[in-house]
């Protein structure tokens, strides 16, 4: 029982950051944006809380540093997917060219500024925030050692998220305007939505949960930063497309992905994977062939929305 514990909460620590990710994708493309850059801003929001964590490291600890965190990372998500979104809905860019670019820039800037702060590129930090059992919650059979023993806060602000998604996207009028722009612009328009403003909304909500999955992607498993983050954005593209770009069809898929990427990183601590004596190299490919797999099998039903990734042009009809 208690390998299937480590195995659960493993797979969460994997899982949230792919879901916040992924849904960042999400509301991006569902406002007609393409955007790939979402392993950048994952590393620009995961440097800059990094950076914050190891500064504060000896007079803040707890939630309350890693709350002050959250809002670091998610604020520096938002302010660099504002590049994406000025090339992609003012200069009319290429979007996969501007994701490119940004993908580029994140790790050369936090590569940089690292070695300018502390002459590594490597930033350090004091995981403080890792909560042994929730009060009384954690007691309860069963679902008191998977969901409140060893875990953070992160992974409860993750499914938080995931049910203010489907509330946002499906129940508001906030909602319907951005799937309408991401469907036929031209419609959304001529009903007098601003479309390019919608755009930016949903570039600026995909920078901010991207940058916070970088920082819920390096604290449950790692004290320190390296400037990368190891694919997981293209990872949380993947989950996005094999979850039809809808909130519950990419809590699925980010779980199934995470429990490829935990088996890949944590095989040792099972004792049946770690009798086979297969090389460790062979379980760090499981995700990326996971992927290639799922995808060969999906990509033909994927539905994406129709006006992802085309300029909106105002003037043509």
């Amino acid at each position: 029982m208690n390998v299937l514990y480590f195995i659960f909460q493993q797979t969460m620590f994997f899982t949230i950051p792919l879901l916040l990710v992924a849904l960042g994708g999400m509301f991006s493309e569902r406002s007609g944006i393409i955007n790939i850059a979402l392993e950048g801003i994952m590393t620009m929001g995961a440097f800059t809380s990094v950076v914050f964590l190891n500064r504060t490291g000896g007079v803040m600890g707890g939630q309350g540093q890693l709350l002050i965190a959250i809002l670091i990372a998610m604020g520096t998500g938002a302010l660099f997917s504002l590049l994406h979104a000025y090339a992609a809905v003012n200069m009319k860019a290429d979007q996969v060219i501007s994701g490119t670019a940004l993908n580029m820039l994140a790790p050369a800037f936090a590569i940089f500024i690292g070695r300018i702060l502390n002459g590594v590129q490597q930033v350090q930090f004091n995981n403080t925030f890792r909560i042994e059992s929730v009060p009384i919650l954690g007691k309860i059979p069963l679902f008191g050692p998977l969901f409140f023993q060893n875990t953070y806060i992160t992974t409860y602000l993750g499914f938080l998220i995931l049910g203010l998604s489907i509330l946002v996207l499906y129940k508001t009028r906030f909602g319907l305007r951005l799937r309408a722009c991401g469907e036929h612009p031209q419609a959304a328009d001529s009903a007098g939505v601003n479309v390019y403003r919608m755009q930016y909304c949903g570039v600026i909500i995909s920078g901010a949960l991207s940058g916070l999955g970088g920082l819920v992607f390096v604290v449950p498993t790692s004290t320190n930063f390296n400037a990368t983050v190891s694919g997981y954005g293209f990872l949380a593209l993947a989950v996005l497309i094999f979850g039809q770009w809808k909130p519950i069809k990419i809590l699925y898929a980010s779980l199934f992905f995470g429990l490829m990427k935990a088996i890949a990183a944590a095989y040792s601590g099972i004792p049946f994977l770690n009798h086979l004596g297969i090389s460790s190299n062979l379980y760090k490919m499981i995700p990326y062939i996971a992927t290639l797999i799922v995808l060969i099998f999906t990509s033909k039903n994927s539905q994406a929305p129709r006006a992802e990734g085309i300029p909106y042009d105002k003037g043509a009809r």
